[in-house]
């Protein structure tokens, strides 16, 4: 469904600037954005995926990843086309890169509806980029906060300030990839760019539960320098914020050979050194390295076997053994 845009100007008769993330991007008429979705209907900026749904589904909110936020509750998750990323080794690359993939419309209030007799605690915006598809995204997010339900954005961070602090207003947790620790990576790999994501991360720990993902890629950031700089800029910004590190295997373009499962381990060995809660993901039982320990008395409080989850010692978001604030949102 077409509707017109918001944050974006127009620059004359032939194009319009949308202003929604970063890339700023100058759209000529009858074009779109690099996001493919934002498109210049003659000298108006229109959204051309509002309330288009490519997936709609109930996870675990383990599977966002969100291991500190309500653990062991069920999400609805919804996700639509499009992304401001061109990752060649995009993971779910046949919804946010096919511009041709079939959706379906929803409105609003039926996805609400849905959460609540589903009993979510609330909706996830994911599979795709949710900040994309920003005016849906916002309309569900007001309703749902009206309703007593959550909104959870699961994002790459690559949003300009005003309308990331407009979706915040409405916004329970976010889990933002930290795709790289090189400007120069983001540029060539991602199409996007480091500074960014970091304000984003940093504005939204100000604002609501966050914890990050790093997607770690052979060939591109599997080095251990790379690790121990994100290691030490998410300590420096809150050693308490949950990292999970996760294991990439080919796709879409890119083809080099799956993550090395010896080298992710070092690199949960080096960050467990300044951060309380690291996970590896997309490893076959995470060889012990996903649960949530407690960094005062190394009591297990939560245990997780893939996506089954079982809270052992945990009371209002503290270590149930010593009384620890775990900073566990429940």
């Amino acid at each position: 469904m077409n509707r017109e845009a918001r944050y974006y100007t127009v620059v004359d008769k032939e194009r319009v600037q949308c202003s929604l993330c970063p890339h700023n991007c100058t759209i000529r008429n009858s074009k779109s954005g690099q996001c493919g979705v934002r498109v210049n209907e003659n000298g108006k900026l229109m959204t051309t995926i509002y309330g288009e749904l490519t997936a709609l589904a109930i996870d675990p909110i383990e599977k966002k990843p969100l291991y500190h936020f309500y653990p062991g509750s069920d999400i609805l998750s919804i996700g639509t086309r499009g992304c401001n990323f061109k990752c060649p080794y995009c993971q779910n690359w046949h919804i946010s890169q096919d511009m041709s993939v079939r959706t379906t419309f929803y409105p609003a209030e039926d996805i609400i509806e849905s959460a609540s007799r589903k009993n979510s605690i609330g909706i996830a915006y994911t599979y795709s980029e949710p900040m994309i598809w920003f005016e849906y995204v916002y309309d569900c997010s007001r309703v749902a906060r009206e309703k007593g339900l959550k909104n959870v954005y699961v994002t790459n961070g690559f949003i300009n300030q005003e309308p990331l602090l407009e979706l915040l207003e409405y916004a329970d947790a976010m889990n933002i990839d930290l795709k790289s620790f090189q400007e120069d990576t983001y540029k060539r790999i991602q199409k996007g760019g480091l500074s960014d994501v970091l304000q984003t991360i940093q504005t939204a720990h100000e604002r609501c539960h966050v914890e990050i993902t790093t997607l770690i890629v052979t060939g591109i950031n599997d080095s251990i320098d790379e690790m121990r700089s994100i290691i030490d800029w998410i300590s420096s910004l809150d050693k308490n914020i949950p990292w999970h590190i996760s294991r990439y295997y080919p796709s879409y373009k890119y083809d080099a050979p799956a993550t090395d499962v010896d080298f992710m381990l070092e690199v949960y060995d080096e960050s467990i050194k300044k951060l309380n809660y690291v996970f590896c993901g997309n490893i076959s039982g995470s060889y012990g390295r996903s649960d949530t320990i407690c960094p005062s008395c190394q009591t297990v409080v939560i245990s997780r076997s893939g996506y089954f989850t079982s809270i052992n010692n945990l009371a209002n978001g503290k270590c149930g053994s010593c009384g620890h604030d775990l900073r566990i949102v429940q």
